[in-house]
């Protein structure tokens, strides 16, 4: 076996410590944990402020490398943020696109100098592509990052480097839209390194986070559409395998500000519901309902094609509002068939009599039940014992009557009484009209006890309807309320 070459005699500084690590030999290692903090500073000139170039030139030099002395030691980023703007919401996509300004903080131990050698100096900026810092990502990104960057970075003199930058943060958020438009959505956004483990780089919340959240909402308070009612965050460790990554996870919790969507949509569909219900009070035996509700269906179907961009759709579910769209145009509807009801009632029924089962279940439970007060209409006195039409008029053959006798024999009467022809004909006639005066008089009667059943089913949908219109719209005053004290 070869004897091991001997150790050469390095002039051993700090930032030469960094390249040990990449050597094979143990003693060197060894040394690694030898070396004097002192030896990190950086030098500055009499006449110069601030560190040399030279010196800097040095640090830039080895920027690919972890800037620790010990690199058993991690290099803690501590990070903040400040929420400026919500830029978007894709319900369908589950996409929630934010501008944040982002501000990292970490520890370059080889950036450090005395601020007394160097004329008081104790801040610099340097370009953030000549050092190293942490790859902090978030890892809920689904977007190319085209925010703009920052090219400097300010260094302190005690290594404390400080690092801003505007965001455009494009990140997938599980976006719940069934209390649309009173919805409250919790997006979370994980940063962490996206290479280093544990062991070489630490995440910490560089402010409290009720800071951060009283911060963002200076700056979200007139941003339009959504309103932001805390940031909350929790550390933690990610595993994939048997290696571990240090992260932490805020969460953003938002709500959107209705009112647009109050005066837009809910307000006009109240408009039309009111109408519709006010037609109920239309006499259905005097004017045409039908025509008129299909008026408004017409116009309530081409609000919501004009307002359906404002709704937003999801494979998840359905929002609460276009339910009660979608009920409110099927009650219209079935008002709509309510009225073709009762059109057929009153026209078309009132040639024949009322059966007994329909007397029973509405004149008797259905008026009980809806408290139905109104007095059926009276009945004509004789309609019960209808005289029977007198025998039918002789035929009438050329304007002339023809009798078999031309006399008529009275038993009591001693002689015959002559029968006059013009008093015949006008017999006749009188016949007809008393058959046709019954027959109208029996068909009023029938009208009247029909109208009686559609005026009693006309009121019960009337309040059945009324009763679920009223449900609907506190249901939706209750969610406003909820979402107010939130």
């Amino acid at each position: 076996m070869a004897p091991m070459a001997p150790i050469p005699k390095i002039p051993f500084t700090c930032l030469q410590s960094i390249n040990l690590l990449f050597l094979p030999s143990p003693p060197l290692l060894l040394s690694y944990h030898l070396v004097s903090p002192s030896l990190c500073l950086l030098k500055c000139k009499e006449g110069h402020s601030g560190p040399t170039y030279e010196s800097l030139q040095t640090v830039i030099d080895r920027k690919y490398f972890r800037p620790a002395v010990n690199l058993s030691n991690p290099t803690i980023s501590n990070i903040s943020f400040t929420l400026y703007a919500v830029l978007g919401v894709d319900e369908k996509a589950q996409i929630l696109t934010t501008f944040l300004w982002l501000r990292l903080y970490w520890v370059h131990e080889f950036l450090v100098w005395d601020p007394e050698e160097c004329e008081g100096v104790t801040k610099i900026s340097l370009p953030v592509k000549d050092l190293w810092s942490p790859d902090i990502i978030v890892y809920e990104f689904v977007d190319d990052d085209v925010s703009q960057q920052c090219p400097y970075v300010y260094v302190n003199h005690t290594g404390h480097i400080r690092y801003d930058r505007m965001l455009r943060l494009v990140s997938s958020c599980n976006l719940e839209i069934f209390n649309f438009p009173f919805d409250i959505q919790n997006c979370s956004f994980t940063f962490g390194s996206y290479m280093h483990t544990i062991r070489d780089v630490r995440v910490s919340p560089a402010l409290s986070f009720s800071e951060m959240s009283e911060n963002s909402k200076k700056y979200l308070e007139a941003s339009g559409e959504w309103e932001l009612v805390i940031i909350q965050g929790e550390p933690g460790i990610l595993k994939f395998g048997i290696d571990e990554w240090d992260i932490i996870t805020f969460w953003v919790v938002i709500k959107r500000q209705p009112v647009l969507y109050v005066v837009n949509l809910l307000i006009p569909s109240t408009f039309l519901m009111v109408i519709d219900i006010l037609s109920f009070y239309l006499p259905p035996h005097s004017v045409d309902r039908a025509s008129f509700k299909m008026t408004l269906i017409l116009g309530y179907t081409v609000f919501l094609l004009i307002m359906n961009d404002l709704l937003p759709s999801t494979a998840n579910g359905t929002p609460i509002i276009g339910i009660y769209f979608s009920v409110c145009l099927a009650l219209m509807v079935i008002s709509l068939l309510e009225t073709v009801l009762i059109t057929n009632i009153l026209h078309s029924m009132k040639c024949h009599d009322v059966p007994r089962w329909v007397q029973v279940l509405v004149l008797g439970y259905i008026a009980r039940l809806i408290c139905y007060t109104q007095d059926p209409p009276d009945r004509p006195e004789g309609d019960s014992a209808m005289p029977p039409p007198l025998e039918a008029p002789a035929q009438i053959v050329n304007g002339r009557s023809e009798h078999l006798n031309s006399y008529s024999m009275d038993v009591d009467a001693p002689t015959p009484i002559p029968r006059i022809p013009e008093l015949a004909q006008i017999s006749a006639d009188l016949r007809l009209m008393r058959t046709h005066l019954a027959s109208v008089q029996k068909e009023s009667v029938l009208h009247e006890q029909w109208c009686h059943v559609g005026y009693i089913l006309d009121f019960m949908l009337f309040r059945t309807y009324i009763l679920i219109i009223s449900m609907y719209a506190f249901v939706i005053i209750c969610m406003w309320c909820i979402w107010y004290r939130q």
